[in-house]
C-alpha cells in the first residue's frame, strides 16, 4: 500500500470538514475523488500531500509516518517522493518551460548536469520538444498544464496529486491531458490522485471514490 491514511479529521474553526476519512492507494493505481464543491476534496488531498496537517488520524506515505516527520524532513520527503499539480500552473513566467521544470531537481539538490536531461526527457514524453526555450506567455494552457506536469515528475516521486488539473482547459484539450496521467503512470509507474469535477476522467480511473459532507459516500 503506496498510500494509508486513517481515521482523518480536519476542521476549519467551529467547521468540521473531513470527518474521519480512510483512504488507501496501492503502487501504480489512478484514483479519482469527486464530489460537489464544499465536499472536503481539496483539504483531503491536501493532507494526503502533506501541505496540511489533519486535527486526529494517521497517515503514511509510501511505508513513512509522515505525521512524526519534522518540518525540515517533512520538506525533503515532499520535494523528492510527492509531485503536484494544480488547476493553476504557478509557472514561474521570467523563466523557459526547461527552466521551470528543473527547479524541483535543484532544490533537491540535483545540479544542472544532472537536472537538464531529466527535464528534457520528460518535456520530449509530453510533446514539448519544440517548446522548452518558450516561456509561460508563449505556451498554450494546455503546453502550460503539461509543463507542470513535468515538473512534478522531475524528482520520479512515488505519488503524483493533481487538483481538477484539467479545469481550465477546452474540451480537446482536456481529453488529451486525460491520457496522458494514464500514459505516465504506464511508463513512470506512479499513484496518481486525481479531485476532480470531470465525470470522464473519473470513469477512466481505476477507481473512482466520491464525498460528500466529508465522508466518502455511495453515489
Amino acid at each position: 500500500m503506496i498510500i494509508e491514511g486513517n481515521g482523518i479529521i480536519k476542521s476549519f474553526g467551529a467547521l468540521k470538514v473531513l470527518k474521519g476519512i480512510d483512504f488507501q492507494a496501492e503502487k501504480g493505481e489512478v484514483v479519482s475523488i469527486m464530489g460537489a464543491s464544499g465536499a472536503g476534496k481539496s483539504t483531503l488531498l491536501q493532507i494526503l500531500g502533506t501541505l496540511s496537517t489533519p486535527d486526529e488520524g494517521s497517515l503514511k506515505i509510501d511505508g513513512i509516518d509522515v505525521l512524526k516527520l519534522s518540518s525540515k524532513e517533512l520538506s525533503i520527503f515532499r520535494n523528492t517522493k510527492i509531485g503536484f499539480v494544480f488547476q493553476f500552473h504557478h509557472l514561474l513566467p521570467e523563466f523557459t518551460a526547461l527552466e521551470n521544470v528543473m527547479i524541483p531537481a535543484f532544490i533537491a539538490g540535483k545540479s544542472e548536469k544532472e537536472a537538464k536531461p531529466l527535464a528534457e526527457n520528460l518535456l520530449k514524453d509530453l510533446g514539448l520538444s519544440e517548446r522548452m526555450s518558450h516561456k509561460p506567455s508563449e505556451l498554450s494552457g494546455g503546453e502550460q498544464q503539461r509543463v507542470a506536469i513535468a515538473r512534478a515528475l522531475i524528482n520520479n516521486p512515488s505519488v503524483l496529486f493533481a487538483d481538477e488539473p484539467s479545469g481550465n482547459l477546452d474540451s480537446v484539450t482536456k481529453a488529451e491531458l486525460h491520457k496522458l496521467f494514464f500514459t505516465l503512470r504506464d511508463k513512470y509507474g506512479q499513484t496518481i490522485i486525481i479531485v476532480t469535477h470531470d465525470p470522464d476522467l473519473a470513469a477512466m480511473c481505476d477507481r473512482s471514490l466520491f464525498m460528500r459532507d466529508g465522508l466518502f459516500v455511495e453515489e
